[in-house]
């Protein structure tokens, strides 16, 4: 069976998560984009186990 492919975040996110890597402040648009493209990246959908 092959493995599940992998997703690439775009330019923009990449370039809003190397901001936040580097301590800058994000705007509440630029926070909501980069969780929504982790969620998004999320190969296990719904709730994880404890």
């Amino acid at each position: 069976m092959k493995p599940p492919t992998r997703k690439q975040s775009g330019n923009r996110v990449s370039t809003i998560a190397s901001k936040a890597l580097q301590g800058k402040k994000l705007t509440a648009s630029e926070v909501k984009s980069l969780a929504g493209s982790v969620l998004s990246q999320d190969e296990t959908k719904g709730r994880r186990p404890k």
